[in-house]
This record gives structure tokens, sequence and C-alpha cells, in this order.
């Protein structure tokens, strides 16, 4: 019939929107989106063109409006839904919107043409910001004090999520100000910077856990922890940039005004602003943020563009999802191609196996690339990657270096699927996988490369701090068949110590007093090294001061452990779990007749000048590492915290420290540097 779409067009269209459904539930539910940005906006811009070709689209051909409007009328859900069960809900006094976004320069003057068409003028003012790759967030501040944070949801409701950033750095749980609006919505971005996401994912490989992609990712996860213990022990930060709700709703003109009004207040401000008055020099301002990006220690992945006047932006007005006037540059995320010359698996300490791929070098985002995780088989068998491929590689919000796509028109004729091991290539046991994991497992703990992961995990600092029991010298002991469990390390012998490589009678003897020094280390790090998993520094530290020994532990039930702060149930499960299995080597009697210290001491902490004192440490320290740092002041009966806040008594500021200063600064607490801090801990 005349007038009737193709029937490919039409199956083309509900694929689409079937498929950009399925990506939303993951990247707004979950955490866990399985496409880049540039790849969603690439397709979600196709359904736009489709869409465009309806009848609706040629009714609306003579009226001023964008195809993101097409977009939104035609019922597609630009604003994903990240509500989850188990969050209270929060209505917004404004919606809360998502922007439309562009990578095209012309689309973006596009932009300002439609807008200048509105008000009749030559040129409009603007303000131009970073856009912070991380979660949005909407404060409530009602007479200056916070009362609540939650998230987009769906853009009328989000889910409260106050008691998981209370510890974000830069929150001001309240405003201080003789003229403050009655009550204000601030919108902003909860985020993690690099340095935190790089030491997570670091923890995350020591547990044998999956790695987050990138920071977007691990503050979007960190927000929804049902358990606000665990959401503590990671390092938000906050920065405010947007107006929503307000009573008087005259109380500010523009933008430019409400930016001084927010840094007054002392909230965290973005550290890009350009206030200026045309296109041009937002298009200016643009390409300078996007040279300065780089050298800030977060994600940020483009450009926010606003109307500076507030009545302006009311008369542009928006649509269903996003306002007319506000639009997103985004940077294109720098990308390679190179050749996937081979794919190797690695097998970690719990019997994960790990497919790595090995490229042939390139230069990518300042540094030399040659090596990316490939995840697990589901996501090689999904993007069909194989060997002799030609891939695109990108590095995750700058820092993991991932392969992105397979470039299937220079695909070779000879190439053929990746064939995942059925065994695992250390052990040759068959691998196994449990219903609803993606990921597969060696099941043999006996396995040389498990059994190397878990001692390498067992001497590290953050466990058993075990010097000169480095990787090397555990590969030689598991190889040679000397070391094949925790309790076997501390039945070795010198005569076997000089068996190895590069082992004299010197070296021999500092490694045997060193692993006989481990036996009187804090019961903590004792159950730290044992490699449960889920259970990290923070849980092993609240198990020591719960339970008096080992063997109680072992002897527990889920139910002992859920009665704990902190330990929810897979924790719960996964340590009753792991002393009911023979085969991990783990007999606590075993490790107390070695000598360990396998109970919790009942010595009291001296009471000294440093008693309940809060200290946060910031920059490097020159005498010790940050964990023996805070190893001295917990002696003392000190706390560390991982943000300032009024709470903190001593700001201990080594070279490199930066926001944590400023702020100290800010507050009128005490900086100590590392001399003045080690002073302090010699008066106790």
């Amino acid at each position: 019939m005349a007038g009737e779409k193709p029937i490919d067009s039409e199956q083309r269209l509900l694929e689409l929107k079937e498929f950009l459904s399925f990506h939303d539930e993951l990247y707004y539910k979950k955490a866990q989106p399985e496409i880049s940005d540039q790849q969603y906006d690439r397709l979600k811009r196709e359904l736009i063109d489709l869409e465009s070709k309806t009848d609706f689209t040629k009714r609306l051909s003579n009226q001023d409006v964008s195809q993101s409007e097409i977009f939104h009328s035609n019922n597609f859900p630009m604003v994903g839904d990240d509500r989850l069960e188990g969050f209270a809900s929060h209505r917004h006094m404004v919606s809360m919107l998502s922007l439309d976004n562009t990578y095209d320069e012309a689309e973006f003057f596009d932009f300002d043409a439609r807008l200048r068409r509105i008000f009749g003028t030559k040129d409009l003012p603007y303000v131009v910001e970073p856009k912070i790759d991380g979660v949005a967030v909407s404060l409530t501040y009602e007479n200056g004090r916070l009362t609540s944070a939650a998230t987009r949801g769906n853009g009328i409701e989000g889910d409260v999520i106050t008691q998981n950033i209370l510890h974000a750095q830069g929150l001001q749980r309240t405003i201080d100000s003789p003229t403050l609006p009655e009550i204000i919505e601030v919108r902003g971005e909860i985020f993690m910077r690099n340095s935190e996401f790089v030491r997570i994912n670091s923890l995350r490989e020591e547990l044998d856990l999956p790695s987050y992609a990138n920071p977007r990712n691990l503050a979007a996860g960190t927000v929804k922890l049902l358990d606000p213990m665990e959401a503590r022990s990671r390092k938000l930060e906050i920065v405010v940039y947007g107006l929503g709700g307000c009573l008087p709703s005259d109380y500010f003109v523009n933008q430019s005004s409400f930016h001084d009004a927010i840094r007054n207040w002392r909230l965290p401000v973005v550290e890009f602003l350009k206030s200026v008055s045309s296109a041009r020099e937002a298009w200016s301002a643009i390409l300078e943020l996007d040279e300065l990006r780089h050298q800030y220690e977060y994600p940020t992945d483009g450009a926010v563009i606003k109307l500076d006047s507030f009545s302006m932006q009311r008369r542009a007005g928006q649509t269903a999802k996003s306002p007319r006037w506000a639009i997103a540059f985004k940077f294109e995320s720098e990308r390679q191609e190179t050749y996937l010359e081979e794919i190797t698996v690695q097998v970690g300490r719990t019997g994960v196996i790990t497919p790595v791929a090995h490229l042939k070098p390139i230069q990518l985002a300042g540094t030399v690339v040659s090596r990316a995780s490939l995840h697990n088989a589901d996501e090689i068998h999904r993007k069909d990657i194989r060997i002799g491929d030609v891939v695109v590689v990108e590095k995750a919000g700058e820092i993991i270096p991932q392969v992105i796509e397979v470039v299937r028109s220079k695909r070779l004729e000879s190439s053929l699927p990746y064939e995942f091991p059925v065994k695992c290539p250390k052990c040759q046991t068959l691998l196994t996988r449990q219903e609803g994991e993606s990921a597969w497992k060696c099941p043999n703990q006996g396995c040389p490369d498990q059994v190397k992961g878990r001692l390498k995990y067992f001497a590290s600092r953050g466990c058993m701090d075990i010097e000169n029991l480095g990787e090397a010298v555990i590969d030689q002991l598991v190889d040679r068949g000397l070391v094949r469990s925790i309790p076997e390390l501390y039945c070795l012998g010198i005569d076997q110590v000089l068996q190895l490589d590069g082992f004299a009678q010197k070296s021999a003897d500092n490694l045997i007093d060193s692993i006989e020094k481990s036996k009187t280390n804090e019961f903590w790090r004792l159950i730290c090294g044992l490699g449960i998993k889920h259970v990290g520094t923070s849980a092993a530290k609240e198990l020591a001061k719960r339970f008096p020994s080992l063997e109680t532990i072992a002897q527990s039930t889920e139910e002992d452990f859920l009665s704990m702060d902190g330990i929810g149930q897979i924790m719960a499960e996964s340590i009753v779990g792991f002393f009911k299995e023979v085969d991990n080597g783990i007999v606590p009697s075993e490790l107390a007749d070695l000598g360990l210290n396998c109970q919790r001491t009942t010595t009291a902490l001296p009471v000294s000048i440093l008693t309940d004192k809060i200290f946060v440490l910031s920059g490097t320290l020159e005498s010790m590492t940050r964990e023996k740092a805070q190893g001295k002041i917990e002696k003392l009966g000190g706390k560390v915290s991982g943000s300032v806040s009024k709470k903190t008594d001593f700001l201990v500021a080594g070279p490199g420290a930066g926001s944590k200063l400023r702020k100290a600064e800010m507050l009128g607490i005490q900086v100590l540097g590392e001399k003045d801090f080690i002073a302090l801990l010699e008066q106790k």
C-alpha cells in the first residue's frame, strides 16, 4: 500500500527498541553496560532517523523541532529508570531531565540556531561546564539542612541514597549562610576518582572478584549498595552544578549567579566554568575543555552547554525528557585499531578463568597498550572475537584497555571462532560453571596457579605483609613442590630455601625470619590473608573484634555473621562455606599449632592523646606507607577516615595532597606535615 514503511524498516525499528531497552536495564539498574556510550548513541540515533520517517514527523515538518523531540513523541524512554527495590522513593520538586547529546560540531551549532530563532537574536549567552561521567544526584536542602539525596530514577521519582553518600568527599550536610532559599534542590554528580577506581579494582582482583569496567559503573554500583557500611568503604565524591526546584522560585536570575552562590555556600563546584556570549565562544571553551580534561583525576566525557539566563531557559522550554536550552557535547574516546595476536587464559586464586587479549602494541591515551582483558567466555562469543582479528581498543575511563569491537571488514577468510578451553590450562582439570554465572572455574584447589595466587595474596602487604616472599619466590616454591598450602609455608626449612635460584645463606635466613615473624601479626591480618571470598580488610577487622578466635569463626553460623554491621547474606554464606570446604587446606587448629596468632588480643588499647581522634591521610609519606601510618594510629587508639569532615581532628598531608587539604584548611582542621605527625605519634 502507498505510504507504508518497508517491512524491513519496521522490523529494524522493533529490534532497536528492544535492544536499547535491554541496554538501558544494564546501564541504569545494574551498572554493568555491555556496549560503549558511543555505540549506544549511534544506535539511538539510528532509531531517531527511522522514527523521523513516520507520518507523525511529516505532520510536524513545518514546525521548528529537533530530532530528539520526534524521538520523545514516539514514546521511547530517553531517561532510563534507575530505581531498584529496597530503596525508598523521593519525588523531585522539578523533573530531573536527561540531556540531549551530540558528537558533531554542526549539530551543536544547529542547537544554537534553533534557540536564536526562538529569541530572534544574533548571539545568546551560555555557560560551558565539564560533563563528569558519574551518577546524577539531586540534593534537597530545607532551611540549609540536607533532607534527602536521590537518584534521577525515572525523572519524576528517584531512589533515596542519602545514607550511601553521606561520606562523599565535598558533601555538606548543612549550608551555613544568612540568606538561603527555604527549599532548594541542587543537582550534581556522584563520581569516583581514577585512583580510587584502581584501588578498588586491585582489591577485587586480590579477592578474585570481577573488576569494574570504569569509574562510572563503580560509582553507580556503590550508591545502590543495600549495605551503607560497604558503601562507606569506597571513596565517593560529589560535585554540584545545576538547579532543580527552589522556593522562592525567583531566587536566582541565571546559571552564573547560581554557581557563585553554591561556591559561597562551600558546596563542591566544577573546576571548569566558562560564561560566554555566543555559540562561537562556547565552541572555543569546548575545545579548551577537551584539552584540559586529560589533566583531571576523574572521568570527564564531554561538555555541557546551557543557556545562562533562567528566564530564557523557561521560555525555551523542554520536551517530556530533555530541556531545549541545554545540550551535551560528547568527546570521542581515544581508540586505535590493532591486531589481536593471541588469546591466553589466566587462572585466579579461586579458580576463575580470565581470558586475556595479546595485542600488537599501540600507543593509546599516553601509554603503550599490548594486553586487554576479555572478561569471560560470553564476552568473546557475543563480540565474536577471534585470533588474528583487527580489533578496536579503547581505555575505559582512560584507564583500563578493552576490546570494543571487531573490524569485520578486515577479517581474514581463514579465521575461525575462538574455542574457549574446556580444561584448566595449568592442571588439565575439566572447567565448571555454575548456573547464572558468567565465569568458568577450575574446581581443583590444588591447581598450581591457584596455590600461587592464594600464597601471593596471603603474603601481600594488606594481609600478612611477609617481607622477602615475593611473586618470583612463591612461583619457585610451588613449581618445585616445596609449598602447596598456607600451613606448609610455615614448615619450610632453610635447606629447602637454599635450593631456590638466587638464594644464599643470608637471603635464605631473611626469608625464614620474615615467615617466622609473621606468626605474631595481628589477628585480623590472618583472617584477611586466608582469602575468604568477599572478605577484605574492613570485614576482617570487624570479625577480629567480634570473635575471640579463628576456631570460633569457623564454627559460627550465617546468623552469627548477619547480626554484625557490614556483613550481608553473600559474605555470611561465603565465610561459612569457606570453613566447610575441606580442600582449601585451612584448619584453624593446625595454624594455631604452627604458632600463628589465631585469636583476638585482650590487651586494652593504651590511653593516649590519639585516643578516639579521627585522622585523614592525604598525599605521600616518605618514611612509611599509608598502611603503616594507619596501623600506628589505630594502635594508639585513634581512627582513620577516608574523607575530611567537621568531625576530623587531624589531616596528615604529604606531597600530592589535593582537595582534602583544601577542605581541611577551609574547615579549620589541624594539618600535620610528616615530621609533625611522627612527633605526635612519639608523644603517645
